[in-house]
């Protein structure tokens, strides 16, 4: 006698609010980056040109202070979360994410595919969104690990 096998599991896609709300994020994710891009550059200008700082100091400077701002912009506007210290020292990942994600695109856009050296950040940029986004997304949803709230259950001595 054999036995029926069992029907595969069946993943349902998410509910259509979930979706929803996901793309709002993702949404709000590109243009907090459209705006961090602006503000690094702005700051990058302002110490290089107005500051006379050598390039790379400005450009380290300028990475760092449009850092803290994306990671506000992105606690308070992209996820409507409170910022915490946890988060906060995270944050950096999904920026290290980014430079590999853009690097190795650069790389096989020019190299590998023979893309102009001109638009290729652009292209490896706008592919890096979607992983950025789930490595922030991760970061700043995630609970902190310690809950202030009280129990749900009742506690057993």
């Amino acid at each position: 006698m054999t036995l029926p096998t069992p029907a595969p599991a069946v993943t349902r896609p998410a509910p259509p609010a979930r979706r929803s709300a996901t793309w709002a994020q993702l949404i709000r994710f590109a243009l907090v980056g459209a705006v961090n891009t602006g503000t690094y550059y702005a700051f990058y200008l302002a110490l290089l040109d107005g500051a006379g700082l050598p390039y790379v100091v400005a450009h380290v400077i300028a990475f760092v202070l449009s850092m803290i701002g994306s990671f506000f912009l992105n606690s308070w506007f992209t996820y409507r979360t409170r910022p915490t210290l946890r988060k906060f020292l995270l944050f950096p990942l999904t920026n290290a994410a980014n430079f590999v994600i853009t690097t190795g695109g650069v790389y096989v856009l020019v190299d590998l595919l023979g893309m102009d050296d001109t638009y290729a950040p652009l292209v490896a940029a706008a592919a890096a969104i979607p992983i950025t986004f789930v490595v922030s997304r991760t970061i700043m949803t995630r609970p902190d690990g310690r809950s202030t709230e009280a129990p749900t259950h009742p506690v057993r001595g």
